[in-house]
């Protein structure tokens, strides 16, 4: 279904996130000539130019009017580059954040009483799989939420908290997740190469079984929990393993941890 943005689209930064999203909004019919990208490094501005869409390398290029400002450039530089974008502050712009640890407040310190969004989707957004949780402020409308739902959508799905303090559970569990579950194919991997196999075909098993599953959690109307004692025997061989990770210092007290310590992490860079 085509997307609607009768106001038009600015995004700033045409990095890796960015480019998934664009690719996106692309796919679901949005005129590229309703997109303005500021993207200051020259050879990535060209690629993004072949689509079609309006590049500029700084902030000098942008329209006079937006209904959407999204902001795709690193945490770290946030700062220098919002006030950049004041003249489009207005309640009839919606600004869209999918940068770690950047607060509401840090844009509205930078523009305004203005509609602010803030998201953490994640990497798999890359392949149009991925998540996205957002949170709004009291000044984004109705019209303007959605919006922004459609355009997350076009990566993949989306969540809404009320609470801002949730995104830094959020950052924890789906933000860095996909990274948990590149180490447990890593890790399977390793344990296989170690148990005999051949790395190549260790390699190829892990991904494999890590892709079947979260296939089968994701299209299965039974839990996660149900799932796995659908394919746990008693006395066998994964119950054999699962004893192993589930035991008191196994992998669930490891995942809390570490998801606990990724939270921690984001409210630290939050400020």
């Amino acid at each position: 279904m085509a997307i609607d943005i009768p106001g038009g689209i600015v995004l700033a930064g045409g990095g890796k996130m960015g480019s998934a999203m664009l690719a996106g909004w692309l796919k679901s019919d949005i005129p590229a000539k309703q997109i303005h990208v500021i993207e200051p490094d020259a050879e990535a501005g060209k690629r993004l130019a072949a689509l079609g869409v309006n590049v500029g390398t700084n902030a000098s290029a942008l329209p006079k009017t937006s209904s959407i400002v999204i902001f795709a450039v690193k945490p770290q530089v946030m700062d220098g580059v919002v006030p950049l974008y004041a003249p489009l502050a207005s309640s009839e712009t919606v600004f869209l954040s999918i940068a770690a640890g950047c607060t509401i407040s840090q844009f509205e310190g930078h523009l305004g009483a203005v509609p602010v969004v803030r998201s953490m989707p994640n990497t798999p957004a890359a392949i149009g799989l991925g998540m996205t949780v957002a949170c709004a402020n009291g000044a984004v409308s109705a019209a303007q939420k959605s919006h922004c739902q459609m355009l997350l959508e076009a990566i993949g799905e989306v969540a809404w908290v009320a609470d801002e303090a949730l995104m830094d559970p959020v950052t924890a569990v789906s933000g860095s997740g996909p990274a948990y579950v590149f180490l447990l194919i890593e890790s399977l991997a390793a344990a296989g190469v170690e148990a005999g196999l051949l790395p190549d075909l260790a390699l190829r098993l892990a991904r494999a079984t890590v892709r079947g599953a979260g296939e089968l959690a994701s299209q299965s109307d039974d839990a996660p929990s149900q799932l796995r004692v659908n394919v746990t025997s008693p006395g066998g061989t994964t119950a054999a393993a699962l004893d192993v990770l589930m035991a008191k210092d196994g992998l669930g007290n490891l995942m809390t941890r570490a998801v606990a310590a990724a939270s921690r992490r984001s409210r630290e860079l939050s400020g």
